[in-house]
């Protein structure tokens, strides 16, 4: 928050995104600049959506089991019923979100508070994820972060699924998911074509 010469407060709305596929840290990175925030006597205000318990009911946890309390929510909408008089809105697992969040992330920007969002930008199949392809749009900055591919340690690309669903909405950890650079996750899809043409 800046000071201008008429010593009125004003406080410069933006929107950041820290997007990537699964373990490339992006709740640690969204975690990290929440912390800051805090530390500089911020209100700061944290939302995640509902469904996402897989650590916590109401902190966001990154795999690394760093945490930050926040407010599980249904919808986009309630964010901004539930921010009011606040500097920093931190939103976690964007991409499970409705495509309201796009909407609300402008308005809050436009109001004057800084926005951080963290979200897959692909799902399990390298397609764009949700919302997240419009928030990364209309971001003033987007940040993409990337993990390490677990079979040949170049940057993953991709969070490939270990496991017999095609649900989009899977959520899940190491057991369900691996890292895969571009290459890699070409020759593991090709693996399981394979595999299936056998059982049929």
């Amino acid at each position: 928050m800046t000071t201008n010469l008429t010593g009125e407060s004003h406080r410069p709305g933006r929107i950041e995104v820290v997007c990537g596929s699964m373990f490339s840290g992006k709740t640690e990175e969204l975690i990290r600049r929440l912390r800051r925030a805090q530390f500089a006597k911020q209100k700061v205000e944290i939302y995640k959506p509902a469904i996402d318990v897989r650590y916590s009911e109401e902190d966001v946890v990154s795999h690394d089991k760093n945490h930050i309390l926040s407010t599980p929510i249904d919808s986009s909408a309630s964010i901004l019923l539930l921010s009011s008089d606040i500097d920093v809105v931190g939103i976690d697992e964007a991409q499970f979100f409705d495509m309201g969040i796009v909407e609300v992330c402008n308005e809050l920007a436009n109001r004057g508070v800084r926005v951080i969002v963290a979200g897959l930008d692909m799902d399990y199949k390298g397609v764009p994820f949700g919302p997240m392809p419009a928030l990364c749009a209309i971001a003033d900055d987007v940040t993409k972060v990337h993990a390490i591919c677990v079979r040949c340690g170049n940057l993953a690309y991709v969070s490939h699924r270990k496991v017999d669903s095609t649900q989009r909405v899977l959520l899940g950890e190491t057991t369900e998911y691996e890292p895969l650079c571009r290459e890699c996750y070409q020759k593991a899809i090709s693996e399981e074509n394979e595999r299936k043409d056998h059982h049929t």
